[in-house]
């Protein structure tokens, strides 16, 4: 298999050329490192959200959309399928590389995490790459700059000319849009915290609502959360069998049944100290290669409803 970075610096290419259509802002920095607006500065968009969500798995996940309801209200879904969840969703999609630089705060995500290869997915997969360009997705209220390029480019190992920088703000239609896509992920990263291989995961299947667009960035990731929570829907592949698949559920957190607004604001919206348990799919089925069908959790429209202020 090719590069993540490279399979995702081609998205990104193409997010480039057709900046205009996908109502994007694309930003040369002073090192040449290039920051791309995706929803920051501007509202962002549904396809530049699927773009972004392909470019944050590497190009190894299909993304769609499509319009169900919630709560009689007809909502855009986001639909996400992989067939390589270790790598895609855990060593690539996931926000797993907190930026702090000179004020600016972000969460990056995306594949060059797998240039510096020091969590602990990299570990347990076995994977890393050693690659000349990085692309790292950055959810932030700013859009990064110099400093920011420069201090991803040497974590990363890599020119600063060769850093791409997509940036989103959770309270933008990009960012309902990937917080929506994330159910497959969050899903694969829930069975491997208890314990399971993720090799042995083979496909997840997902959709989710992307929730309206919040007017403040707290409230955003709030409504996100609970769109994965209690709106998603997940179907898993997977190599073995395994006695703690219902506690993949986010019906197996002590806070459910309680919009996350209210969830976070109970620790002060120090997310360190929430549970993860609490950041799992709504309905899962699991299908075990050669074995059984295991179906949890469920969705709750109730919740959604109030969060999203149906």
């Amino acid at each position: 298999m090719e590069s993540l970075n490279r399979m995702a610096v081609e998205l990104v290419d193409e997010a480039i050329d057709f900046a205009d259509e996908l109502t994007i802002a694309v930003h040369s920095l002073e090192g040449d490192a290039a920051a791309l607006d995706f929803g920051v500065d501007v509202p962002g968009s549904l396809e530049a959200g699927l773009l972004l969500a392909e470019i944050q798995t590497a190009g190894l996940a299909t993304v769609g959309s499509t319009v169900e309801p919630v709560a009689g209200a007809p909502l855009t879904h986001v639909d996400l399928s992989c067939d390589h969840p270790a790598l895609a969703l855990l060593c690539a999609g996931k926000a797993g590389w907190e930026l702090s630089v000179d004020g600016f705060e972000g969460l990056g995500s995306g594949p060059a995490r797998a240039l510096v290869a020091q969590e602990d997915i990299f570990q347990r997969t076995g994977y890393g790459e050693d690659f000349e360009m990085a692309v790292l997705a950055v959810e932030t209220e700013t859009l990064p700059d110099e400093a920011v390029a420069a201090a991803v480019a040497e974590r990363a190992g890599v020119n600063e000319s060769a850093v791409f920088l997509p940036a989103f703000s959770a309270a933008s239609v990009t960012g309902s849009v990937v917080a929506a896509s994330r159910a497959a992920e969050l899903a694969t990263f829930q069975l491997a915290e208890l314990g399971y291989d993720p090799r042995d995961i083979l496909s997840v299947s997902a959709r989710a609502p992307a929730p309206p667009v919040a007017p403040h960035e707290s409230e955003a990731m709030a409504r996100g959360t609970d769109a994965v929570a209690y709106g998603s829907r997940v179907h898993m592949v997977v190599e073995k069998e395994y006695d703690r698949f219902e506690e993949v559920a986010s019906t197996a957190a002590e806070a459910y049944g309680r919009p996350f607004a209210a969830v976070f604001e109970d620790v002060g919206w120090d997310f360190a100290e929430i549970p993860v348990e609490a950041y799992g799919p709504a309905a899962l089925t699991v299908d075990v290669v050669h074995g059984g069908t295991h179906t949890v959790g469920h969705t709750h429209e109730d919740v959604l409803a109030e969060s999203f202020g149906l």
